[in-house]
């Protein structure tokens, strides 16, 4: 009778075990609360002269081409994944030579200028609809502006800027960013861009946006919240 009961109590053990090891493989095997479907989205971009793209704070993709590279025009175009709503966020820079502002301070041909800065952004669904682009409903802070004062060209040494460093965590979506100034919409006309952004079609809702001045600010962080539609 002992023994019997002893085989019963080995045999009820051997069955919890295979249910234990049955739901935790289920559980292993489906996705759990947290895990949440992503959604796939391609962004075609746009800038004067260089660019850094965040997901929620994550960097997604860096321009390949070295901000120090004179004359970088180059428009991007790639695939991220994004569980919606994702706060998309862009580190933006025009071409300076240092932090007076000014390009081509060393030309021997006299080039000496101040740059202009200009970006444009357009992104679209899995279905290629057009889900997302720069108009004045992002937001940008300047965190470089330079020369103060452009009497200062004929010796850049003296220039004088504003630099600002980056807000702690400014690219995540729970970035407080109400302070922000609304981008400003510039002109094809007032951006002038190159020949490498008419490579590509932009949907007529895709605006070049900067700061108020394309110029004097060479450095500006942009903000815009992707949400369901």
């Amino acid at each position: 009778m002992q023994f019997r009961l002893l085989k019963l109590v080995a045999l009820f053990g051997a069955a919890l075990m295979m249910v234990a090891c049955s739901s935790a493989r289920a559980q292993m095997s489906s996705p759990t609360a947290t895990q949440q479907p992503q959604d796939t989205f391609e962004a075609q971009v746009y800038a004067d002269n260089w660019f850094e793209f965040y997901v929620d704070g994550e960097v997604v993709m860096t321009d390949p081409v070295p901000i120090t590279t004179e004359q970088s025009f180059n428009v991007e175009v790639f695939n991220f994944e994004a569980e919606l709503p994702a706060q998309l966020a862009f580190h933006i820079m025009d071409y300076k030579e240092d932090d007076s502002g000014y390009e081509y301070i060393l030309s021997t041909t006299k080039r000496q200028q101040l740059g202009g800065g200009g970006f444009m952004a357009e992104f679209k669904n899995a279905s290629g609809e057009v889900v997302a682009a720069t108009n004045s409903d992002w937001t940008c802070k300047v965190v470089h502006r330079a020369p103060l004062d452009t009497s200062c060209a004929s010796d850049t040494k003296t220039c004088t800027a504003i630099i600002l460093p980056e807000p702690s965590g400014w690219a995540s979506a729970s970035f407080d960013d109400s302070d922000w100034p609304a981008a400003v919409v510039h002109s094809d006309r007032d951006v002038g861009p190159k020949r490498e952004h008419g490579r590509l079609s932009w949907d007529s809702a895709s605006e070049f946006i900067w700061s108020e001045d394309l110029k004097l600010d060479n450095t500006i962080l942009c903000r815009f919240t992707l949400s369901e539609s």
